[in-house]
């Protein structure tokens, strides 16, 4: 049975904590953990999300909230309230079912006073970007022997799509780019040419010759595969680490991007440039037959760069991009892959890796997410296999790893301090402090511990925001993920609401608190599709 420990930074010398760990989760498989009855209820949840994997796609029970409320002998003793259609809802009902919901959360918080949001970002899972780095690095058995990757298995099967495909989303539809991420995952943990449940592999595996073959992943899966060594790098658009050498006054400099982009491509640009390629294993070399619709000697890479599915393109790309991508290709790679213009090469590389360096130590090697972390974990391997820089990436991998009823996952951003200040702010709402005091005092302390005490970097900045005129910091109320528009508009309203703006002094309060009452639903309450961010307007479930 799978034992969630907290705040134990285990005897690994490569990790290091500067609040004796508080807010770290690590999952562990234990063949004798849990009693009967335990172990009981984990398979039923299991068979329960199983059977309506369809009608409800994220995971809501999980283990961990089964181990907090068994850990705090929890028993809700506040009756469930039930409002008919067209009955009336009184304030003692409201203030009932607020009660009761408070009183379950807080049965929820961990012993360190993490209270962790335990319905994770609904995201596939992002499981094969870690397998990838541990199959090419060669410690894939020590990081995910059996029941690892059992758990894997079933997390891919649970969410796999209808039509026999996955997406990066749980709710999308099928793509390219996930459907061969997943099928190349399953292969590299055992999973047979034709096995898999419900034939996943066999099934999965036809989807993607249906639509082309793996040559139409898009720009991230090329990446990707070229490291893998079932694709070839110069059938990968350029991405220069030259950028780098830019002054970051430049609009095109990568500094001046949304976080998330350089930090990604950061790492990329980096195995890019060094044309790194993984062993070429029996399996990898049996890949290499089954995702094409052509032998794969006999691909001309140059003309498939362009080339991405429709189901994954987001946005088209732009006659300028192709150009600018093509010069870069023509003239920039083979320029710079030649003697005395190599050098400069060489040069952007070091200058890139150092990027990656402090970025790994400003996180503790953490990373801002999933997909940072294994990009850059590799990166560091092929810098240097034996390295501290490695080893301490290494060592933060299970901080990633979550187990819910569907399975095993990577969670794609660690936000322990995030949920914990959520979920104060809502309780602390609720004005029940004389019943859940000790639940706020011991999340306090949480919050008070997970603060940055050296070199805070980040308050430091906001401060400095908080000083310019709101129309530079306040361009755009909109967020990044699900529920961008109502996220957006609530960070934004709160900011300026502390800053002394109020309703009747503030234009841009009246707009927010307009939108917020046009988008309320007839039941009083505000739901946002996930849709809204990627088609960058407002949608409803």
């Amino acid at each position: 049975m799978w034992r969630l420990k907290i705040a134990d930074g285990g005897n690994d010398p490569n990790i290091y904590s500067t609040n004796n760990f508080v807010g770290r989760q690590i999952w562990e498989f234990d063949p004798d953990y849990g009693t009967p009855e335990e172990r009981a209820e984990v398979e039923a949840a299991r068979e329960n999300f199983w059977k309506n994997r369809y009608r409800s796609r994220p995971a809501v029970t999980s283990c961990g909230g089964c181990r907090f409320l068994r850990g705090e002998n929890f028993k809700q003793t506040i009756a469930q309230v039930k409002v008919e259609d067209g009955e009336e809802i009184t304030k003692e009902t409201a203030t009932t079912a607020m009660r009761r919901a408070a009183h379950f959360f807080s049965a929820l918080q961990a012993s360190d006073g993490l209270l962790k949001m335990l319905l994770h970002w609904l995201v596939c899972s992002s499981t094969p970007f870690q397998v990838f780095c541990l199959y090419v690095t060669g410690h894939l058995d020590s990081v995910l022997p059996r029941e690892y990757r059992k758990e894997i298995l079933r997390y891919l099967y649970c969410h796999k799509n209808e039509d026999a495909g996955w997406d990066f989303h749980i709710e999308g539809h099928s793509t390219m780019f996930y459907i061969t991420f997943s099928y190349i995952c399953m292969r590299i943990i055992g999973v047979g040419l034709d096995g898999g449940k419900d034939n996943a592999s066999a099934r999965g595996r036809k989807w993607i010759l249906d639509h082309g073959g793996v040559t139409f992943i898009p720009s991230w899966g090329k990446i990707w595969l070229s490291i893998l060594g079932l694709f070839d790098w110069s059938g990968c658009n350029p991405m220069p680490q030259e950028f780098w050498f830019f002054p970051s006054f430049l609009p095109m400099h990568p500094g001046r991007m949304f976080s998330y982009c350089p930090l990604v491509y950061m790492p990329m640009s980096y195995l890019y440039g060094s044309r790194f390629v993984g062993p070429i294993t029996p399996l990898i070399l049996e890949l290499k037959q089954e995702l094409f619709l052509q032998p794969y000697n006999e691909i001309n890479w140059k003309k498939v760069r362009h080339l991405c599915a429709k189901e994954d393109l987001y946005y088209p790309h732009s006659l300028i991009q192709d150009l600018m991508w093509d010069s870069l290709y023509i003239c920039n790679e083979p320029l710079l892959t030649r003697w005395s213009f190599n050098k400069l090469r060489q040069k952007a590389l070091e200058v890139t890796m150092k990027h990656i360096h402090y970025e790994d130590e400003n996180s503790r090697y953490i990373t801002i997410g999933c997909i940072e972390k294994s990009l850059c974990l590799l990166a560091c391997w092929v810098e240097n296999p034996n390295g501290d820089y490695f080893n301490k990436h290494f060592a933060r991998i299970p901080v990633y790893i979550w187990v819910t009823e569907d399975g095993m996952t990577m969670q794609t951003f660690g936000s322990p301090a995030w949920d914990t200040s959520f979920a104060l702010q809502a309780l602390i709402a609720c004005n029940m402090t004389n019943e859940i005091g000790s639940i706020l005092k011991k999340g306090h302390e949480f919050i008070k511990e997970s603060q940055v005490k050296e070199n805070p970097s980040g308050l430091k900045c906001c401060l400095l925001l908080s000083m310019m005129p709101p129309e530079i910091v306040v361009q755009k109320w909109y967020g990044s993920w699900g529920s961008c528009f109502t996220y957006g508009a609530w960070f934004s309203l709160g900011g300026l609401a502390a800053a002394g703006k109020t309703y009747n002094n503030c234009l841009a309060i009246r707009r927010g608190v307009e939108f917020l009452l046009n988008s309320k639903g007839d039941d009083s309450g505000w739901g946002e599709s996930w849709l809204s961010n990627p088609r960058e307007g407002y949608r409803v479930p």
